[in-house]
């Protein structure tokens, strides 16, 4: 098999398998998708025979190194390969990343949960040390010279003082085959002696984007290629009930026949698709074929979230129980009891999802944006009823998600209309379908129970999460039939359900419940909502004690990288210690305040494992009789452990903020009769421009720890640090995001009140 990155390197795949003059790290294929500990995944029965490649050294000196995870926009390519760079002592511009398409690297799971420098690149990093130090092997027999005098430098390996003159990697690795299985205990580098970990580089995608090169699906174009179009059903956004897949009564094929470049009306169950030869052929044909659809029926009532979440049946998970809860909530001098609730929200992909696929002769290629090519690749074997083996992923950039949002689903859409036509056929969801159908962030409901003793020292807390979702299948399984709806809970709710602080007594649980809508993974998952009660709360706890905030948090944490982090970054925010609402400030109708949260972004199923942590301080006014609020500083600190790319993180960071402010401030998906109802931007708006407010970021450097992920953490204390800011400013808690200026005047006018 021939094989190209998309970034301009072509290689063959059975060569690194079997030819001399190279060297290769690699392990045993594993039998289905491998998802970082905890993480979803999705069952194959595909049985590969062929290793897995992480590192292969070619014979012109290039290097290829192979990740089973995405960039979805991140940098993840160019971090991963300056973790490969520097292990292995070449330049940066000699390492090649080839990430994601499943036939051709490791196959670690879907690309989620901050998961991938911190988790899935360590056997490359292993990998990339395992073949200096085979190396260097070699050159102490080449040179025959002890091999502590040996260095790996730009691609060579030479004595330390340049005694001798040096050797490529290249020439060592002639006449023979080097093919190393994957130790992951090889030796690794010191963190001391890192020459391109812990330095800023420029992106290596970057390039490519700005001169407009191949990078995007939506921008692939293949010969004899069609143009599709899909009709969903009327049961917007939904992926369980008795209706989905049951719905269609009637395709009236006749009414789009002779139009223009029609090719091809397809109907499988409740799938329904158009292919012609352009694509405002297929746009226009979508528009006027008509099909009579089955009312849906028994939709849940979505109007009051807080009440249909409520009303959902659950199966309770408890997480953890320590000491005796009721009894000292009881005897709590200060108690607080708060229902925290967070709304459904939409990834929103600027660009709407789209997919190529080409089906010919028992085969078929997708050529897609997912964040899950081993996963989505096992779900078209299952809806085309072809092996995995004939199907290749080749995933391609695309517009952003930080979640599930439509991109598998799409390139299942284009797989059934490129087999109904023996054609490649592309598909663009519309901007409406995008919106109706991805799959929303789940919206969340949060209990505390919690108090604190005469000695403002914190006694129990209680705390019970709900997180609806079923884990959005696939949408074409569904319609057509091949997978039956479920409602079995996706047990997702549990991250970052324990709080950071010392409660003496604690409760902690997960309801599970079954979807309301269909709903995944946005980022931030239920930790977000979660670390927003637990640090709403916290602050609240503080107030009742007559205490700072900050002080508060800092005398009950456990971690000490947590109490330097928040330290640090009240030192940089110049904060001044005085409890909340304790000065309250306003000026021509704007009220002041300044509010504090931190968190830590806590992986997969409990007891999971943690990621960065993160700290706001937020500086805002509010507008009581308008309802608007202005942010007018934030302050942001991270402890990332070992940060491969100072400028990536910043950046991966930076965004981070930003959505979540948009997403605070402003999202929430509104719903009529059980359906969505936000179908374009104008009724789901963002964060503009103009609304940024100045930011500045504090990186905690830990060179000497192990990296942590970073593209959930950031976002956690963000909610809360708001929240805890209009209460300063107002003395009232906000318990429900996004704060709109129509929910602060309607709280400010029934406040919930300490």
């Amino acid at each position: 098999m021939s094989s190209n990155d998309h970034s301009g390197v072509h290689y063959d795949r059975q060569a690194l398998l079997n030819d001399n003059d190279l060297l290769i790290v690699y392990r045993d294929a594993l039998p289905s998708p491998i998802p970082a500990p905890g993480q979803p995944g999705t069952h194959s029965d595909f049985v590969p025979t062929e290793p897995e490649l992480f590192i292969a050294i070619l014979a012109d000196g290039r290097v290829l190194a192979f990740n089973g995870h995405v960039d979805l926009g991140t940098g993840i390519r160019t971090a991963l390969a300056q973790i490969v760079a520097e292990e292995l002592g070449t330049p940066l511009n000699a390492v090649t990343m080839v990430l994601g398409n499943p036939f051709e690297v490791p196959n670690q799971g879907p690309t989620l949960a901050s998961a991938t420098i911190q988790i899935t690149a360590e056997p490359l990093r292993r990998a990339a040390a395992q073949a200096r130090e085979h190396l260097l092997d070699l050159a102490t027999r080449y040179f025959g010279v002890e091999r502590a005098l040996l260095v790996c430098r730009d691609g060579c390996i030479t004595t330390e003082g340049g005694a001798l003159p040096a050797v490529a990697y290249a020439t060592l690795l002639e006449g023979a085959r080097h093919a190393l299985k994957l130790d992951i205990n090889a030796p690794l580098k010191s963190a001391d002696t890192y020459q391109l970990v812990g330095h800023s580089c420029a992106r290596v995608d970057i390039p490519g984007k700005a001169t407009g090169a191949l990078t995007f699906v939506h921008d692939v174009r293949v010969p004899d290629m069609l143009h599709g179009r899909v009709i969903r059903p009327p049961y917007a956004g939904h992926d369980r009930g008795a209706f989905v897949g049951t719905s269609l009564i009637s395709v009236d094929v006749a009414s789009v026949k002779l139009m223009p470049g029609v090719i091809e009306v397809v109907v499988i169950g409740d799938f329904v698709g158009v292919v012609a030869e352009r694509e405002e052929q297929a746009a226009r044909a979508a528009r006027r074929l008509k099909v009579t659809w089955r009312t849906p029926e028994s939709l849940p009532d979505l109007e009051n979230v807080e009440q249909a979440l409520v009303g959902l049946k659950a199966t309770r998970r408890v997480l953890l129980e320590e000491g005796e809860v009721d009894a000292a909530l009881n005897t709590a001098t200060h108690r607080v009891q708060r229902r925290y609730l967070w709304p459904f929200q939409l990834h929103g992909s600027i660009g709407p999802s789209c997919s190529v696929a080409d089906y010919r002769e028992g085969k078929i290629e997708v050529w897609s944006g997912t964040q899950n090519p081993h996963s989505l690749r096992a779900d078209l074997s299952r809806l085309m009823g072809l092996d995995e083996g004939v199907i290749t992923v080749t995933r391609m950039e695309a517009s952003g998600c930080y979640g599930r949002n439509c991109a598998d689903d799409v390139g299942a859409d284009a797989a059934l209309l490129s087999r109904a036509v023996g054609k490649p056929v592309r598909v663009q969801l519309t901007r409406e379908q995008e919106h109706l159908w991805e799959p929303k962030g789940a919206a969340q409901c949060m209990e505390v129970d919690t108090g604190i003793n005469d000695y403002g020292e914190l006694e129990g807390y209680r705390f019970v999460t709900r997180y609806p979702s079923n884990n959005a299948p696939t949408l074409a399984l569904l319609l057509t039939g091949t997978q039956a709806p479920s409602d079995v809970p996706f047990q997702m709710g549990d991250r970052t359900s324990v709080p950071p602080y010392r409660y003496r007594h604690r409760y902690i649980a997960s309801d599970d419940v079954p979807t309301l809508v269909r709903a995944s993974w946005l980022r931030g998952v239920s930790a977000m909502p979660n670390a927003f009660a637990h640090e709403s709360a916290i602050d609240e706890l503080a107030y009742k004690a007559g205490e700072d905030p900050v002080t508060f948090r800092v005398r009950h944490l456990n971690d000490p990288r947590a109490v330097e982090l928040v330290s640090a970054l009240a030192e940089r925010a110049h904060w001044d210690a005085r409890p909340a609402f304790s000065t309250p400030r306003s000026n021509d109708g704007w009220h002041y305040g300044r509010g504090f949260a931190y968190a830590q972004y806590v992986h997969s199923k409990f007891p999971g494992f943690g990621a960065a942590l993160a700290a706001w301080v937020v500086e805002l006014k509010v507008h009581p009789a308008s309802g608007r609020i202005v942010i007018e500083r934030l302050y942001v600190a991270q402890d990332a452990g070992l940060i491969v790319n100072p400028a990536g993180v910043r950046h991966q960071v930076q965004g981070n903020i930003i959505q979540t402010l948009s997403r605070t401030l402003k999202e929430y998906v509104s719903f009529e009769q059980g359906m969505p109802v936000n179908r374009e931007w104008g009724s789901y708006p963002i964060l503009r421009f103009s609304e940024l407010p100045d930011i500045q970021l504090l990186m905690i450097e830990q060179p000497h720890q192990p990296p942590l992920g970073v593209g959930e953490s950031t976002s956690l204390p963000g909610a809360p640090a708001i929240a805890n800011a209009l209460f300063d400013a107002t003395g009232v808690r906000f318990t429900r995001p996004p704060f709109t200026a129509e929910s602060v005047r309607r709280l400010l006018k029934e406040p919930i009140t300490v």
